[in-house]
Order: C-alpha cells, then sequence, then structure tokens
C-alpha cells in the first residue's frame, strides 16, 4: 500500500510541475497557434513544420473558438502564444485582450502576425507593448524595390537584410543573406521605450498608404521609419514579436524567388524569408538568448567558505557561474564582458570579470569604508535576457586590536615627544648639578 501511495504522490508532484504554467526560463514547448481559419496550416505549413521538428507541442485552434483557454485552474496550460489571427473581431472563450497581456505579464512569449485588415484586438495588445500600427487597409508600398510578381500597386515589396538589426541572436545570419519578401501593414515603436527593438525597417523610399486611395496627407511613415517588424523583451524577459505581414511566414514567401522589378539582373533563387522566421520563433520562443546564473561564492582570499562579514581592506574573491541555453542545453556562458559592481549606496569598486569556461572572477581590496554592501552583477545585452544577481554583505572596521602600533606616518611626532622628553631629562639635570656647583663656590 505505502509504495502505491508513494508512486501517486510522486506522479501528483510532477504533473504539477508540468501543469503550473510558464516555467522559468521560458523552457516549455507547449505552444497554442491562434488561426483566422484552419486552411492557414496549410498555407504556412513549412512554419509550423519547423516548430514541431523543434519539438514544440502545437496546439491549432481558431480565434473564435468558445473553448479557447490559456488558463486552468489557475494555472498556464501554454508557455508560448503565436496570434496568426489578423482579422478577429473578438476571442472567443477566455481569451481577452487583457488575459493575452496577462499572459505576457506572467512570463509568457507571444508571436504576432499581421496584416492591412488588421482588427481591433490585435492593435489593443500592440499598443500595451508600445507598438502602433497604421490604419486599416493600408500596406508598405516602395516602388523602387518592389517585387516583379507584384500586382502593379508596389506592396509586394523586397526589404533588404542590411535593414536588420545587427544581432545574430535574434536575426541569425539574415543580416548578410538573401533579402526578403514583405506585403503587409506597418508599424511604429514608442521612443520612449527601452525595451522595444526594431528589427526590420523598410528602405528609405518606403512609405504607408493605402494603395486605392490618392495620397492627400502625409503618410504615417516614411523612409526608415517604416518598421516592419519589432520586438518587446520586457522586465520580466518575457518576449513579444510583431511582423506586419501574416504573408512572410506562408509557404509561398518561403519558396519564392526574389527579383527586384528596377533591377531585373539581380536574381536570387530563394527569399530569406524561411531562414528569418526561424530565427525569430527560436529566439521569441527562448530557444535562444536565455541566460542564467547557476551558482555564487565569495570568499577571503586563502579561504574556501564565505564569511559571515567582512572587514575594510581585506582582500577577497568573488565568483559566479553562469551558464546559457545553446541548443536546449545548459552550457557555460562564453562572454568576456561582464562586470561586477560592489555597491553600498553608490558602487566603490566597477571591474570586469575574467571568464574561466563559465566562471566569473574577480580578486579585490575592499575599500577603506564599512557599512552594508552589495555583491551586484547586472547583464543586459540585446538579445540576451536580463541577468542580474546581488548579494548582501556587511563590511566592519578594524577591531582596535587590528590597528598598527606605529603609524610610519607619526614618526616625527614620535620623534619630536622623545626629543621633548630627553630635553626637560637635560635641562633638569643641568639645572640640578650646574646650582649646587654655583652655590658651592
Amino acid at each position: 500500500m505505502r509504495p502505491l501511495l508513494l508512486c501517486l504522490g510522486v506522479l501528483a508532484l510532477v504533473q504539477a510541475i508540468f501543469s503550473k504554467g510558464i516555467l522559468p526560463d521560458g523552457q516549455g514547448k507547449r505552444l497554442l497557434v491562434l488561426l483566422d481559419n484552419y486552411s492557414q496550416r496549410e498555407t504556412h505549413s513549412t512554419f509550423f513544420k519547423s516548430l514541431r521538428d523543434r519539438g514544440f507541442q502545437v496546439t491549432f485552434k481558431t480565434a473564435d473558438d468558445s473553448d479557447l483557454a490559456l488558463t486552468k485552474y489557475n494555472e498556464y496550460v501554454y508557455d508560448h502564444l503565436a496570434l496568426f489571427c489578423p482579422n478577429v473581431a473578438e476571442f472567443g472563450g477566455n481569451i481577452t485582450t487583457k488575459s493575452v497581456v496577462d499572459f505576457i505579464d506572467a512570463g509568457g512569449n507571444v508571436l504576432v502576425a499581421a496584416n492591412s485588415q488588421l482588427a481591433e484586438p490585435i492593435r489593443e495588445i500592440a499598443g500595451e507593448c508600445g507598438i502602433e500600427f497604421s490604419d486599416e487597409g493600408t500596406y508598405v508600398i516602395d516602388r523602387f524595390n518592389s517585387d516583379v510578381n507584384d500586382d502593379g500597386q508596389n506592396t509586394l515589396i523586397v526589404a533588404d537584410s542590411n535593414n536588420l538589426i545587427y544581432n545574430k541572436l535574434i536575426v541569425g545570419n539574415s543580416k548578410s543573406g538573401a533579402p526578403l519578401l514583405y506585403r503587409g501593414i506597418a508599424m511604429t515603436a514608442d521612443p520612449e521605450n527601452p525595451l522595444l527593438l526594431e528589427i526590420l525597417s523598410g528602405s528609405s523610399y518606403s512609405y504607408t498608404y493605402n494603395p486605392q486611395e490618392k495620397i492627400t496627407e502625409y503618410p504615417h511613415s516614411v523612409g526608415k521609419s517604416t518598421l516592419l517588424i519589432s520586438a518587446l523583451q520586457a522586465r520580466n524577459n518575457a518576449r513579444v514579436v510583431f511582423v506586419g505581414s501574416l504573408d512572410f511566414f506562408s509557404n509561398d514567401f518561403f519558396e519564392s524567388s526574389v527579383q527586384r522589378a528596377a533591377q531585373d539582373s539581380k536574381r536570387f533563387e530563394k527569399s530569406g524569408n524561411e531562414e528569418l522566421a526561424a530565427s525569430l520563433s527560436q529566439w521569441v520562443f527562448k530557444e535562444k538568448g536565455v541566460i542564467r546564473v547557476s551558482s555564487v561564492n565569495h570568499h577571503k582570499v586563502g579561504e574556501k567558505s564565505p564569511s559571515g562579514f567582512y572587514t575594510i581592506k581585506e582582500d577577497i574573491v568573488y565568483s559566479i557561474k553562469i551558464e546559457e541555453v545553446v541548443n536546449g542545453k545548459w552550457v557555460p556562458f562564453q562572454a568576456k564582458d561582464v562586470q561586477l559592481e560592489f555597491v553600498r549606496l553608490d558602487p566603490f569598486i566597477r571591474a570586469t570579470l575574467t571568464n574561466s569556461n563559465g566562471n566569473f572572477n574577480l580578486q579585490f581590496k575592499i575599500p577603506d569604508v564599512y557599512g552594508i554592501f552589495k555583491f551586484v552583477v547586472d547583464y543586459n545585452r540585446v538579445g540576451y535576457t536580463h541577468l542580474f544577481s546581488s548579494t548582501q554583505v556587511p563590511v566592519r572596521p578594524l577591531e582596535h586590536t587590528q590597528y598598527e602600533r606605529f603609524i610610519p606616518a607619526a614618526f616625527p611626532y614620535y620623534a619630536s615627544a622623545f626629543s621633548m622628553m630627553i630635553a626637560v631629562f637635560l635641562f633638569t639635570f643641568i639645572q640640578l648639578y650646574h646650582v649646587d656647583e654655583q652655590k658651592q663656590k
């Protein structure tokens, strides 16, 4: 009976762990894909197959399904969310704009694909993240960089990979690769939000407008400010990617050859959409760019265990082990720009740590200031999750038995004191014996 109860207990514990919802560091593989209609599973099958091949448990549902739910028994049942439903007027089931924002606040990751007929729910989600899409019915237009297969309205544009953000964690090797096919809406990012990233922008000739209307007012965005792909990494390390083109992920765009209408001689056998889509999905679903602190240690030089307190001017050693996710496994982090700050109210020491296969070390002398200090490692780089480690330690002044008996700087004062004592002795001696001799005479 007891073994049976033990097995049931272990099974319940495992189930509780895996049903907890969003796992630490976003390493879960449960993905919910919301579609406008199920035909998108066929038109975008190559992209969805790549997700399954990478181990994701993909669940497809239409955005207006009455059984939709992100939580069950107050626990999240998905780790990631893909919104391929730009035309949805209202989410079904228990999903609302607020529930998607709450999902992000809880650490969930979201991939959003839009188009020119973007409905209000997706706009509201984007607005909560600091992204504003152009008006409904507008397209990104580029008359100098449109594809030869365009319908004459210059809405099927060829985006130059040189306009991608320079970060291999996010875009992989697409920076210097084939150009990208794009048909869709543009967006703008809040310039005061430091958490937003502009991943892909249009050319200097691009602008946003409705191709069916005459241009009577200044377009929503012009030139390099025409943002095609953007991203947000929240303070809780949740990631959200906005792509203004649903067709960007389609099989047609993955397999199409690219030929600029203005440059017939420049032809590529295949667009770079598939490679960039794979890199973006790996980043947003936290298969890349995830780091964590494995262990922290500090001790006096010559010792191995941490001390309960330190004394001013002592030599100490600080070490921190940092790991990175590579191909689904935690491996030593190989950066060389991790810094340590020894902080009271302000940093008294700031120095770069020495990396030894993921073990970052620094030996330094505690400043001649006592109080409550913290070892702080605050590593924030584009493409990586924000890493923060803080360890508090007290630093006390010297005990009275630890002060030097004779201070070298006080030697002149010592000499003057002893010279005065000798002078007083000589003066007394002379006075006593010289006066006696005078009286005897």
